[in-house]
């Protein structure tokens, strides 16, 4: 069971302009607990919840290093997969896992519009909408789809590619050999009684192995947006997130030259054999399992002869 958030004066609400600024490092410690009890592992969210957005949305906890305990990290219990009940006001509370393929999808993911997180106040933006159902262990690693306990309202820039990113390097890991296991915790920090996570926790070790390791800790922020985190309300503080229609050339280069990479730096936009580029999390992204080039810049796939799919 996880411990509660600690008591906090601060306001409820926090906008995003920016994404400039230092890291931030901050110790959090996982308790001893055997993989096979029926609870995740305690984890103190006090000292994550009470941190504020300064600029940089993906922060390093302990040093990005993982605080599983020798226990946690056993393989006697082959793969597993556990969530943590909904706490009294309905909130996720963690998501635990030791990964490996046989727990992958082998269906397509199924409709997970039922599920209406707490604090799931949707509004619509310039691209897409502010909140996802954000899975706590994403479907590409666990195969969950409409699963209450493992959905949390998180926004587009959590999701996509901060969350992402890392699930991806986990999932490529993972496919490389049946051999392959990563211990895998997900959790959501909540500010005192609010509705809306202010963050995750996402911590993974591979077995036997330092190809994955990290220990990290992402804001659930939305540039432009300003999200008031005790209900799921918002308002846009910048022309950057309003519903306008035009689109000019500065702002179409800046989209372009956008990178998605993985943690190790790492282009993650598929290029396909028929010269069309995929974005992460696109509707195509997945079904193309072998890609012919990895880009890092939809500038740089461009260059290189490839073009958007029509619903990219």
């Amino acid at each position: 069971m996880l411990t509660g958030c600690a008591e906090s004066k601060t306001d409820t609400t926090a906008s995003t302009q920016q994404k400039s600024g230092s890291l931030t490092t901050t110790s959090v410690s996982h308790q001893n607990q055997a993989a096979n009890e029926t609870e995740p592992p305690q984890i103190n969210q006090s000292e994550l919840a009470q941190l504020d957005y300064q600029g940089t949305q993906t922060i390093e906890v302990n040093q990005n290093k993982p605080q599983f305990t020798d226990e946690e990290l056993s393989l006697k219990n082959g793969s597993w997969e556990k969530y943590g009940d909904l706490d009294s006001l309905n909130r996720v509370t963690a998501a635990e896992a030791m990964l490996n393929q046989d727990l992958m999808p082998k269906e397509k993911r199924g409709d997970i519009s039922k599920v209406t997180p707490t604090g799931w106040k949707n509004k619509k933006l310039d691209k897409g909408y502010l909140y996802n159902r954000s899975h706590l262990i994403g479907f590409a690693l666990a195969g969950e789809n409409d699963n209450w306990k493992n959905l949390m309202t998180g926004t587009q820039q959590l999701n996509n590619p901060e969350m992402l990113r890392h699930e991806m390097d986990v999932k490529y890991y993972l496919e490389q050999s049946p051999k392959n296991y990563v211990r895998y915790s997900v959790i959501p920090i909540f500010r005192d009684n609010e509705l809306v996570a202010r963050g995750v926790n996402m911590q993974a070790q591979s077995i036997n192995s330092k190809d994955i390791s990290f220990n990290i800790y992402i804001f659930n922020v939305q540039d432009g947006v300003e999200i008031n985190y005790a209900d799921g309300s918002s308002k846009i503080v910048s022309t950057e997130n309003a519903n306008i229609q035009d689109t000019n050339s500065s702002s179409a280069a800046d989209s372009s030259a956008k990178e998605y990479v993985d943690g190790n730096g790492n282009g993650l936009i598929k290029g396909s054999k028929n010269k069309i580029y995929h974005l992460p999390g696109s509707k195509f992204y997945d079904r193309t399992t072998n890609p012919e080039k990895m880009f890092k810049t939809i500038k740089e796939a461009q260059d290189a002869g490839y073009r958007a799919a029509k619903n990219n």
